[in-house]
């Protein structure tokens, strides 16, 4: 395995691990590795120091370790790399979690049974009412096709067992 510093356009700095040096190359060209911030595909390897390992008749000499950064004041619910948005843009995605949240509260969560519960209300097999879950992009390629009307949420919704 082999570890390489990535960038993304964004400027977001990661980490990405490889089964060798042509791996990454082969996922680069693919596009198959994207930025955690920022889903950016356009990512090339950071400049990084490698970790060459000293010889066994090399004298050990020890480093004085850099002084650590001073603390940074995070408030709950800040993220550190995140660009700052225009007020217009924190106003509409606070307007789009106020409408999923209201829709939610009339909708039954199915969980993974997403798929089997929207063909079974569409079908006349269950009463019709609404809900939400969860299910793969290729089920919900087959309910679309099928006719069946699905979106996705804007936001990512917890299952009501995993709440405190």
């Amino acid at each position: 395995m082999i570890a390489f510093d990535l960038r993304c356009s964004g400027g977001h700095n990661f980490e990405g691990w490889f089964a060798s040096s042509s791996d990454f190359d082969v996922q680069q060209t693919g596009g198959l590795i994207a930025c955690p911030v920022c889903d950016d595909a356009v990512v090339h390897k950071a400049l990084s120091i490698p970790n060459v390992g000293r010889k066994t008749n090399q004298i050990l000499t020890t480093v004085k370790p850099a002084p650590a950064p001073a603390p940074v004041e995070v408030s709950i619910g800040e993220v550190m790399n995140a660009p700052t948005l225009p007020p217009a843009m924190v106003e509409m995605m606070h307007r789009l979690a106020t409408a999923q949240s209201e829709m939610l509260k009339e909708s039954q969560w199915v969980g993974g049974a997403f798929a089997q519960t929207a063909r079974a209300i569409h079908y006349g097999e269950e009463s019709d009412r609404l809900i939400h879950g969860e299910t793969s992009m290729d089920e919900a390629a087959s309910l679309a096709e099928e006719g069946i009307a699905i979106a996705p949420l804007p936001f990512p919704v917890i299952p009501p067992s995993a709440k405190n």
